[in-house]
């Protein structure tokens, strides 16, 4: 009885990582500008199925989410997979940290710090991933004076980059993390007996 259990629930989460992973690729192609961001930084929900999953299955689903996702996503992409590989680094810590600090106790509480907690850990990680490796592969298309002119059409006092990364970038992924939290606050009760099967788990 163990073993059918067992070999039901792989069955099952195998299926479910596969269909949330589908969903968040999807998800990548629905994006929008913010006015208060420069044109080419998009707004997505894509991590919002790995958080979902990250709480359904445990914290490695986020991260296997987040990866099928992004190895897809590389396919056709023109970013030569840097910013793929961005996306999979704070994703993979957003839904890592809220998963883990969910697995450990199943409350709503838990899922609360957990997404928060996760969303600063994205949004602080956000920054030496954008100015170390997306920001210099971009630059040889776009000259850095050119993306600095954009946030300074913003706001005229930014002096660097790296000053535009803490002011703009840093708070823009917290957000972004959060409203997914708030959005798999209000399905999550609904879907997660469809992800689990009935009544099992939480």
């Amino acid at each position: 009885m163990a073993a059918e259990r067992k070999s039901r629930f792989s069955t099952r989460y195998i299926a479910g990582v596969a269909m949330l992973s589908a969903v968040a690729f999807v998800l990548q192609y629905i994006e929008f500008p913010i006015p208060i961001m420069p044109a080419f930084i998009k707004f997505d929900f894509s991590d919002l199925p790995a958080l979902i999953g990250a709480f359904a299955y445990g914290p490695l689903a986020g991260v296997i989410i987040e990866g099928i996702k992004n190895l897809i996503h590389c396919a056709v992409s023109q970013s030569a997979t840097v910013g793929e590989l961005s996306n999979f680094i704070l994703g993979a810590v957003f839904t890592a940290v809220a998963g883990a600090f969910y697995k450990k106790n199943k409350t709503k509480k838990n899922a609360l710090i957990g997404s928060i907690a996760g969303a600063v850990a994205m949004g602080l990680i956000s920054i030496p991933s954008n100015y170390f490796v997306v920001y210099p592969f971009y630059y040889n298309f776009m000259p850095e004076e050119v993306v600095l002119s954009m946030y300074q059409a913003i706001a005229p006092s930014m002096k660097s980059i790296l000053q535009c990364l803490f002011v703009f970038n840093l708070p823009f992924t917290v957000v972004k993390g959060l409203l997914s939290a708030v959005i798999t606050f209000l399905v999550y009760k609904k879907i997660s007996p469809i992800l689990k099967g009935g009544n099992e788990g939480r």
